[in-house]
């Protein structure tokens, strides 16, 4: 009977002994959470706080971005080591950037919208440790730097993308840009259509209502069947007052390409007639009342009012000799182009990338932004072309044409023509 007692009581023990420790473990557990409750509450309240919530704006505001990457696409006239020098990194980087790449043979010739992609650490002395150089639309080659041995991996990539040859067609209803955007063209190739005709055709006056263009170009599409890219164009006709002015793609020496007319002639002249897409001429060249100081002098430029922020291009190649404020002329840029011709463009909003006094520029590159500063009563640009030191009428200039193909360049240019020609009657014959 007693062993009985003991062993209800040791049962009961244990039992009571179960119960105290949950019975603690419950007090612990809450007690635990209060103080979570009250830690959290607390970094809340200091969270809310108005004064470290100010420093903590200024700090994030003014952190640089540890990695960066910078895109660029080649012009005529660049060269491997122009590229490099554009970059913001030391010489002793720049030397090694360029011996790798030039160590590369594939790479030695450099190609007209080639594209380079860099990736910079910015915490690093020096800062670029990948880029990539676009070898043709279906290749790349991708540089990875070992920072060990402070030299550069590289390895081929080729792109799973199919070339597919565009054709497009329509009657301008409105402008150029709008017409073709309405199309599905992409604006860079509208702006390449332009600056081709840029040499001969002004864009605000030469341009009626009903005119019409052809165009057949490059256009890169992806396995989803979307478009990641647009290449060249093939060719061009724009239709003004039942005129045809037909440009043909054609390489006339390794490497060097340029845009021909029906009879072999290049269309490439020392200026362009407009240096801006999309413009109406506002003012012409001569006397007239100044539309802010009020009286009558004589204006040495022509006038072309645009949007805000429209793109001003380089009407030829030459190299910059002012890029700053010109007094009534607000931000301009002067570029000298030869011995005989100098252009100036005035009140921009804002210069384009890289431009500044000695920097080489290319034909159609773009140079600034139309604005209205200094003195302008609206967006617009004002536009000068100086001929040995004497500002003259650009819109009355006449220029030598470029390059005319004679003998077996010429016949190989027309064998390249009929292809083309085949090629376009094809592509419209798909359409149908």
């Amino acid at each position: 009977m007693k062993i009985f007692k003991l062993i209800s009581l040791r049962e009961y023990s244990l039992f009571f002994w179960i119960i105290l420790i949950s019975i603690l473990g419950i007090l612990t557990s809450t007690i635990y959470s209060k103080n979570k409750d009250d830690q959290l509450e607390k970094i809340e309240s200091t969270l809310e706080n108005i004064y470290l919530k100010k420093i903590l704006k200024e700090i994030t505001e003014n952190l640089e971005p540890r990695f960066t990457t910078m895109d660029y696409k080649t012009t005529t006239g660049d060269t491997h080591q122009s590229i490099i020098n554009n970059l913001e990194i030391n010489k002793k980087e720049k030397k090694l950037l360029l011996d790798t790449i030039l160590k590369n043979k594939s790479l030695k010739i450099l190609k007209v919208n080639q594209k380079f992609i860099f990736k910079f650490d910015n915490l690093l002395d020096q800062k670029v440790i990948e880029f990539r150089i676009e070898k043709d639309k279906k290749n790349e080659i991708i540089f990875k730097k070992d920072l060990s041995s402070n030299t550069f991996v590289s390895r081929e990539i080729e792109k799973n993308f199919e070339k597919k040859l565009v054709y497009k067609e329509t009657i301008i209803t409105n402008s150029l840009y709008n017409s073709a955007l309405n199309l599905g063209i992409k604006p860079n190739i509208i702006i390449e259509f332009a600056r081709l005709y840029g040499f001969q055709v002004d864009f605000q006056r030469d341009i009626w209502k009903n005119d019409s263009f052809q165009i057949i170009y490059e256009e890169f599409i992806n396995e989803n069947n979307k478009v990641v890219d647009t290449g060249e164009i093939i060719f061009a006709n724009l239709n003004l007052q039942n005129t045809d002015l037909q440009l043909y793609k054609y390489e006339y020496e390794k490497n060097k390409i340029d845009y021909f007319d029906e009879n072999g002639k290049s269309i490439r002249k020392t200026l362009m007639k407009t240096p801006i897409n999309g413009a109406r001429l506002s003012s012409s060249y001569g006397k007239r009342k100044h539309p802010i100081l009020g009286y009558t002098k004589m204006h040495t430029g022509t006038d072309f009012a645009a949007p805000m922020g429209t793109p001003i291009m380089a009407s030829g190649d030459g190299k910059v000799t002012k890029a700053g404020w010109c007094g009534g002329g607000g931000n301009c840029v002067k570029i000298r182009h030869n011995t005989t011709y100098q252009t100036v463009y005035a009140h921009m909003s804002k210069f384009g990338r890289g431009i500044k006094k000695g920097a080489r520029v290319k034909q159609g590159q773009i140079i600034g932004y139309v604005g209205s500063t200094g003195l302008s009563t609206g967006p617009h640009l004002h536009y000068e072309v100086i001929e040995n030191g004497r500002k003259i009428n650009s819109q009355k200039l006449k220029l030598p044409s470029g390059k005319i193909l004679k003998g077996n360049d010429r016949k190989e240019f027309e064998v390249s023509k009929i292809k083309i020609d085949v090629l376009k009657s094809n592509l419209i014959s798909q359409l149908n």
